[in-house]
C-alpha cells in the first residue's frame, strides 16, 4: 500500500525573475519603484524614467554614502561617494529632499523621485533624460538615456506579472 501523497499548491513566485542583466537585489529594487508608482497611479512611462534613473543613480543599489555616517547605520547595500547623495536615486538631505533615513527607504525614495517628476509641465512627453534631468539636476545629463531600453525591460516583466 502507497502513503497518500499530499498535494500542495505550486508556490507562486514574487515576481519576475531577473531581466536586463539584474541581480536579485536590483530587481527587488526595480519592484518597489514598479509597485510605488502603480500605487501613485503613475503610467509606464513614469514607471520606466524612475527605473533608469535609479538604474543611472545608483545602479538599482539601496547605497548609503560614505561621507554621511549616519547612513550608513540604515539597510543598504553598498556604499556611494557622490557628496551626501544616498539611496536608490542618491537623492541629498540637504537638498531637502527628506530625512537620511527617509532617504535610505526604498519607498520613500520613490514617491519623493515620482512627486517631483509629476511637477514637471508635460514630462509624459519628454525624453527620458530631459525628464530625469528635471528632478535630479545631475552634473551628467545625457546618461539617463542609456538605461531606457533595460528600464524598460524591467518595468515590462513587472507589468506582464501582474503588477
Amino acid at each position: 500500500p502507497s502513503a497518500a501523497r499530499k498535494r500542495t499548491a505550486p508556490k507562486r513566485p514574487a515576481g519576475p525573475a531577473p531581466v536586463a542583466g539584474l541581480t536579485k537585489a536590483q530587481m527587488a529594487n526595480a519592484k518597489v519603484i514598479v509597485r510605488t508608482g502603480r500605487e501613485l497611479g503613475f503610467p509606464r512611462r513614469g514607471l520606466v524614467i524612475a527605473v533608469a534613473t535609479a538604474m543611472q543613480e545608483s545602479n538599482l543599489y539601496n547605497l548609503a554614502s560614505g561621507v554621511l555616517p549616519e547612513s550608513q547605520e540604515y539597510p543598504h547595500q553598498g556604499v556611494g561617494w557622490d557628496h551626501d547623495s544616498v539611496g536608490l536615486f542618491q537623492q541629498r538631505a540637504s537638498s531637502g529632499w527628506g530625512e537620511v533615513g527617509q532617504l535610505m527607504d526604498p519607498e520613500f525614495a520613490t514617491r519623493q523621485f515620482l512627486t517631483a517628476l509629476a511637477e514637471i509641465p508635460g514630462w509624459e512627453e519628454l525624453p527620458l533624460t530631459v525628464a530625469a534631468q528635471s528632478v535630479q539636476i545631475s552634473a551628467y545629463p545625457d546618461l539617463y538615456a542609456q538605461h531606457e531600453w533595460r528600464a524598460a525591460k524591467v518595468v515590462d516583466a513587472f507589468l506582464s506579472a501582474g503588477m
